[in-house]
């Protein structure tokens, strides 16, 4: 593994779940990390006190706040995710266009502000986190489904396009996870997803991060374009 100290890191969603874990992850190597949250700010708070001595910053929404902070940006890691389920013959116009917009929408976005900055340097990682829903679909989940599919089709096409210019884009799609959004599924419910994983459990947001850390490395340069489920097994 490379040095990494001193690279600079965006990761939304950042301060909670599988987010937290990248970050983490991230400030072990020496990189000071920049967590995007969208409205916790008591957890925004208790991060950037945790890790003060470390070079962390936490910002709501604001991608030109950190360039100003922090001058550079190595690393971006598009984690950031909703979910407003429903059926299709029940889902509004609305709830479909809110969970396409910070899902899929928002990766681009924030890929699109950082472009530029990561061709001047000519180096750069940008990877998004998706979800074994992108690949399998979900009952009650086609704007979710949609939108994690969609990151596919974003990180292949960003990679062609900065293949040659020292920038690489990849995927990770985490399946089941140990987070706050897994533990607001009915007991019964997740009993029957559980069954279905052969390795027979959830997965860690750290058995994420680890992957999303590998892919951030500098000597991962040869990897781009690609998808790196982390799902025990559930979707093959």
């Amino acid at each position: 593994m490379a040095d990494m100290t001193g690279q600079v890191a965006l990761v939304t969603g950042g301060i909670r779940g599988i987010g937290l874990a990248i970050c983490e992850r991230l400030i072990n190597r020496g990189v000071r990390v920049a967590a995007g949250y969208s409205a916790n700010s008591a957890a925004a708070q208790a991060f950037q006190d945790k890790y003060a001595d470390r070079g962390v910053t936490v910002h709501q929404g604001n991608i030109g706040e950190v360039l100003d902070t922090h001058e550079k940006l190595d690393i971006l890691v598009n984690n950031a995710g909703i979910t407003v389920d429903k059926t299709v013959r029940k889902m509004t116009p609305h709830e479909w266009d809110r969970v396409i917009h910070v899902n899929l929408s928002g990766a681009f976005y924030l890929s699109r502000a950082i472009l530029q900055h990561m061709l001047d340097q000519g180096y750069g990682r940008i990877v998004n986190i998706s979800s074994v829903i992108g690949s399998a679909g979900g009952f009650g989940q086609a704007n979710y489904a949609a939108a994690k599919s969609g990151m596919f089709g974003l990180t292949m096409s960003l990679a062609l396009e900065t293949a040659g210019k020292g920038i690489t884009v990849n995927t990770v799609t985490p399946g089941f996870i140990t987070t706050d959004m897994t533990a607001a599924v009915p007991a019964a419910t997740m009993e029957k997803i559980v069954a279905r994983i052969p390795v027979g459990r959830l997965g860690e947001p750290d058995e994420v991060a680890r992957v999303v850390e590998f892919l951030a490395d500098p000597e991962s340069a040869y990897i781009t374009g690609q998808v790196y489920p982390v799902n025990g097994g559930l979707y093959m």
